[in-house]
């Protein structure tokens, strides 16, 4: 069947709807389970064998979607190669749960009550404390990636950029209005609680409709960061491996650091109390998930089942160190493909 500008071939199990979109990393299509009334995304991987990074690419994402099994992070409904002969197969097709839009455009659709903004953000916390569990670090969390149901059911998506966490990560990951001080000054090797940070922007961007950080490139969000945060502190700058980005810290002007009751006036104190606590320079003093579900903000959202729901097995990743010809990863996804059982 041709859908959007390629052909593809899936299983009987179901029946196209509509197309959805897609861009570099492939195309998704609405579908229904035939003989039911559910609905699934349907993700057409685009040229998983053209290079050896494409096809570890393609794999890790199917590892790291299976691992998942948590409701507030996507997961795999079902993984697939259309019939043929081993190790002969070009397409890839992975099926999660169909959400209704993501929260970028949501949050811009209406102006979002404190009503909405807390079981959002308690869901996001939840979502990410069980990828922490698995010692993932998610390292692109932004309103894009974040799906919500009309019920106000939330996912985290896309783990096109994650990793477990390693003393080789690259810096320069993630969008740059997300993206951590650690990162963008090149303060040692960063952790979980870049994803925090990020959590922070989101809650700052549901309250006041705004993003905080809206650099235009990378100079620019050193600006916009350090006007609002004010000068970063000895311990921070201590810890900038990078002489260039110490220099930098050193020589800005001196900055007071915003009043950010003032800065989202009429906004729930303990909201501001927590995003304050989210948006620590200092990654070490940042608060965790597990503490910010906890929150005076957030905490009467707990429910008793929550804490075992909330951690993961560890994920394995020595693959990552692997190098390897694209025909062993092709067989090491068939492997995957084979031997799928949904949660």
């Amino acid at each position: 069947m041709q859908i959007g500008e390629g052909v593809w071939e899936f299983l009987d199990t179901y029946e196209f709807v509509s197309f959805l979109g897609g861009g570099s990393f492939g195309q998704v299509a609405k579908m229904r389970v035939k003989g039911t009334e559910k609905h699934v995304a349907m993700k057409k991987l685009l040229r998983p064998f053209e290079r050896e990074e494409d096809a570890k690419s393609a794999y890790r994402e199917i590892r790291l979607l299976k691992h998942m099994n948590h409701p507030n992070v996507i997961s795999l409904l079902n993984v697939f190669h259309p019939p043929a002969r081993i190790m002969a197969f070009v397409q890839i097709y992975l099926v999660t749960h169909l959400m209704d839009e993501d929260l970028h455009r949501y949050s811009r659709s209406q102006r979002m009550s404190e009503h909405e903004i807390r079981p959002i953000i308690y869901q996001i916390l939840r979502g990410l404390k069980y990828i922490h569990s698995a010692g993932v670090v998610h390292r692109d969390l932004k309103p894009c990636n974040i799906a919500v149901n009309g019920n106000n059911e939330v996912r985290i998506l896309d783990f096109g950029l994650s990793r477990l966490c390693a003393d080789n990560m690259t810096d320069f990951v993630g969008t740059m209005w997300y993206r951590a001080p650690e990162q963008l000054f090149l303060r040692g090797q960063y952790t979980k609680a870049i994803d925090m940070w990020a959590v922070g922007c989101i809650l700052a961007e549901l309250i006041s409709g705004r993003v905080l950080f809206p650099g235009q490139d990378y100079f620019d969000q050193l600006r916009r960061l350090l006007d609002v945060m004010g000068t970063p502190t000895r311990e921070f700058v201590s810890g900038i491996d990078s002489q260039y980005s110490r220099n930098y810290v050193e020589r800005y002007p001196l900055r007071q650091r915003c009043d950010f009751h003032h800065l989202f006036l009429g906004a729930d104190i303990q909201a501001v109390d927590l995003m304050e606590k989210m948006l620590e320079m200092v990654p070490e003093r940042r608060i965790t998930a597990a503490d910010a579900m906890r929150h005076p903000y957030l905490r009467d959202l707990i429910e008793p089942h929550h804490h075992d729901e909330d951690i993961a097995p560890v994920y394995d990743q020595n693959f990552e160190n692997l190098v390897l010809p694209v025909n062993f990863w092709k067989e090491l996804i068939s492997n995957e493909i084979q031997n799928f059982q949904p949660n």
